[in-house]
């Protein structure tokens, strides 16, 4: 048996705020998620998940987040260069952190970085035409 990939997990300090940021980008997340759990399946199979600080320590008393920082990237690939360029500053503009504004990678993309609202790194790419 080969095991695959099944789910990407986020912890957060605020459920609400992380779920709002991940539906600016376009995941769908059922309305009635609550704390302290909340996850939905992306394109592919893949599911995404959010649990709450507090959450993760009832199963896991000792746990504490790296004081070295976000350790997850997750990249969301757009329909085009401009999408990139629109999306980034929409995000900026709401107040959430860019770490990178948009520019031509050598390896053939559009590419930006934001920081969701814990801090995890979230590249925004197209392929440039």
């Amino acid at each position: 048996m080969t095991p695959r990939m099944d789910m990407i997990g986020l912890v957060t300090d605020d459920l609400t705020a992380s779920l709002a940021f991940y539906r600016r980008l376009g995941v769908t997340v059922p309305e009635d998620a609550a704390e302290p759990h909340a996850e939905t399946v992306l394109d592919g199979g893949v599911r995404l998940a959010w649990d709450t600080l507090e959450s993760v320590r009832s199963l896991h008393p000792d746990y504490q987040p790296r004081p070295e920082g976000a350790r997850v990237s997750l990249a969301f690939r757009c329909d085009s260069p401009g999408e990139v360029d629109s999306l980034y500053r929409e995000l900026v503009d709401a107040g959430y952190p860019g770490e990178r504004e948009p520019w031509d990678a050598v390896w053939g993309q559009r590419y930006a970085v934001v920081r969701d609202p814990d801090g995890n790194s979230v590249d925004l790419f197209a392929w440039q035409h």
